[in-house]
């Protein structure tokens, strides 16, 4: 039992180990035949670890989007208010000219970050595209469970017309 699970575990390496050489060569711009013949491997099998590659890239992204993104965001946000706090408590000192016109021209940038960031196109429209995905989602899952309610009260209605078919 223990030399089978050696060699699984000795052929997940070897596969492992050829896709990331198939994603270092991609990386490089090689094409699957340049790759099939560098490793000396078939194409059918290159063509197969980049579709695994590319399926494991796009479960990557979704995580990145949907788990990493929104924390990264909170937390850029409420660092850029810390920022905007400590330097209002600056500008608002009793302090010369130049720092004040410092403090507020950072303010300044900081304002225009901090829309730049809550405005951003490619953020926005993947949460409207992963909200309207989920509420989509919903809506298949509620029609399905209405579906299944009204199936189930028919067949209930039609056994209490079978019942009552049957006492008369």
């Amino acid at each position: 039992m223990n030399q089978i699970s050696t060699t699984m575990n000795q052929n997940n390496n070897k596969v492992e180990w050829r896709r990331s050489k198939v994603r270092e060569l991609l990386v490089k711009g090689y094409n699957h035949y340049e790759i099939a013949n560098t490793l000396q491997i078939p194409r059918p099998t290159i063509t197969k670890d980049v579709q695994y590659l590319r399926q494991q890239d796009r479960e990557n992204l979704q995580t990145h989007i949907q788990e990493r993104l929104p924390q990264e965001y909170e937390n850029c946000m409420d660092g850029i208010n810390r920022v905007l706090q400590l330097t209002w408590e600056i500008a608002e000192k009793p302090i010369d000219d130049k720092t004040k016109l410092q403090a507020f021209a950072q303010l300044n940038e900081g304002y225009k970050f901090k829309m730049d960031l809550t405005t951003n196109g490619v953020v926005i429209t993947d949460a409207i595209k992963y909200v309207q995905g989920q509420m989509e989602h919903l809506n298949k899952t509620e029609k399905a469970i209405l579906k299944d309610i009204q199936k189930k009260e028919d067949r209930e209605k039609e056994n209490q017309e079978d019942i009552e078919e049957h006492e008369e």
